[in-house]
């Protein structure tokens, strides 16, 4: 079978055409260029300088990370193109599992590393065992590939604990090297070597080899659904995520134009979840109280309670998982209680599945009590409905 194969998880881009056992091309570029302006281009060359017709190929294998958050997307990216243009497979390679099949055969720990900043690694640990076989009449014993720890961002200090703990020696190779290498001579107390340098980097041939054995394993997924394995999220998402959990909470009034992302956030929190034409309806609704709560201009929360006479049914309370237990959903009925006062509402009405012992908990913290049960009142599952109330206190009322 025939395989292209693409790795710019780090510094290095490179391509190769791989047929069963041997390489018919490999393009490497290490220096000083993006990959959206080396990728396509070597992919090119190599294809016209072997003649190649893309349309031959059986699949396309791409080194799915972790690695250099750009250089994944850029990898991935081209990956999925050609395999939806040309209608093939994509073939998931673990970028750590392909640096480590570099040192075929090493009966020692293999240890790529790659410098994922903040003190920290992408990692794993490999070696080879032998499997004996025979072949016309003699012994012979086949490298078999080893995982002993999946691929994982840890730090230095971490790696050479566990490293030390094994008692076994060491082959490093990655990108990480030059950058920590210090730090492992402090640290390793079991001998280490470094593999040499046309061992060291990313090489496409060698997700290519893998390919071919996953593709004979089943392990192929479409274009559409391949996606990047980043193993952490990169530093703009770690700084926005700071910033939006450091930011205010701002309750207000829903807007029409929030009513899809309110319908998503259903979804994802309701087993019977209201449609965008339901959130819709609700806010045209001249006896509902419909309020929303955003951290950084992002909706995190919502509230939609129903007025009758001096009484308010609160109808849904749901929070964005990533933002619970940040004070949200207290401010949203906090907002709720100023705005019933305001409307002359003196009590507050609610029900909970029975199970919810969370949302009760919550209810509680707030003024709430148990009134009674509705027997299975809730649906997808049945289940029955804790009834709670509170009533707002009377000297926060207008007069």
């Amino acid at each position: 079978m025939r395989v292209l194969a693409i790795d710019s998880s780090g510094l290095t881009a490179t391509v190769a055409i791989v047929e069963d056992n041997l390489t018919i091309a490999e393009y490497t570029v290490n220096y000083k260029k993006t990959h959206s302006q080396t990728l396509l281009p070597m992919i090119d060359e190599m294809v016209k300088m072997t003649e190649t017709d893309l349309k031959t190929i059986d699949a396309i294998a791409v080194a799915g990370g972790p690695g250099s958050f750009t250089g994944l997307r850029i990898g991935s990216a081209t990956a999925k193109g050609l395999g939806l243009a040309l209608g093939k497979p994509l073939i998931h390679i673990p970028t750590v599992d392909g640096l480590a099949y570099n040192v075929y055969g090493c009966r020692d720990i293999i240890c790529p590393i790659m410098d994922a900043r903040r003190n920290q690694v992408y990692t794993g640990m490999y070696t080879f065992s032998g499997r004996a076989g025979k072949q016309e009449g003699a012994c012979l014993t086949t490298p078999v590939f080893q995982v002993m720890k999946m691929q994982m961002a840890i730090s230095v200090d971490e790696l050479i604990r566990r490293l030390n703990n094994y008692g076994r020696p060491v082959v490093f190779l990655g990108d990480g090297v030059p950058v920590y290498e210090n730090a492992l001579a402090d640290g390793l107390k079991v001998p280490y070597s470094f593999a040499p340098a046309y061992m060291n980097r990313q090489r496409a041939s060698v997700i290519g080899a893998l390919g071919i054995q996953y593709y004979k394993a089943g392990k192929i997924e479409t274009a559409i659904e391949h996606q990047p394995e980043y193993l952490r999220v990169s530093q703009a998402e770690r700084e926005r995520m700071e910033r939006e959990k450091n930011s205010k909470v701002i309750v207000r009034k829903m807007k029409y134009e929030e009513a899809a992302a309110v319908a998503e956030m259903e979804h994802q929190t309701f087993s019977d979840e209201w449609s965008e034409r339901a959130v819709l309806d609700t806010l045209e609704n001249k006896k509902t109280i419909c309020l929303t709560a955003e951290k950084a201009g992002k909706l995190i929360g919502y509230l939609f309670a129903y007025v009758a006479v001096d009484e308010a049914d609160i109808a849904r309370v749901a929070v964005l998982k990533e933002s619970r237990k940040q004070g949200v959903g207290s401010e949203l009925m906090k907002a709720l209680e100023q705005i019933g006062i305001e409307k002359g509402i003196h009590r507050l009405l609610l029900d909970v599945r029975r199970s919810n012992g969370g949302a009760k908990a919550f209810y509680i913290k707030h003024g709430f009590q148990e009134d009674g049960v509705r027997p299975g009142f809730y649906e997808s599952p049945e289940e029955d409905a804790i009834l709670m109330s509170r009533e707002l206190e009377i000297e926060e009322r207008k007069e």
